[in-house]
């Protein structure tokens, strides 16, 4: 079984996501590609202490770097945009 600290790997902040947090209450966070929507939920309500109301996942494939005359893959990844019900917010800067 896998554990909510092994889920969300970590959050994203971007410009878009700040967007995201002030506008809809929607946080996006880096998660664990075989992990499922309903595990998504189960973790960030576990560990945020807050009541989710939708997940909404994509798999960001790696691109294509080049250093010097090597080229490499950068490697893919799974983002999650969880929405947070509208009373609720989570604190990802460690301000409250």
């Amino acid at each position: 079984m896998i554990t909510p600290q092994q889920i969300i790997l970590r959050p994203i902040v971007t410009e878009k996501s700040t967007d995201l947090q002030a506008d809809n209450n929607q946080y996006a966070f880096e998660v664990a590609k075989q992990a499922n929507k309903i595990e998504i939920r189960k973790a960030v309500e576990m560990v945020f202490g807050v009541r989710v109301t939708g997940v909404r996942t994509q798999v960001v494939r790696g691109d294509l770097r080049r250093v010097g005359q090597f080229w490499g893959k950068q490697r893919s990844w799974k983002k999650a945009v969880v929405t947070v019900h509208p009373d609720d917010s989570i604190d990802l800067y460690g301000e409250e």
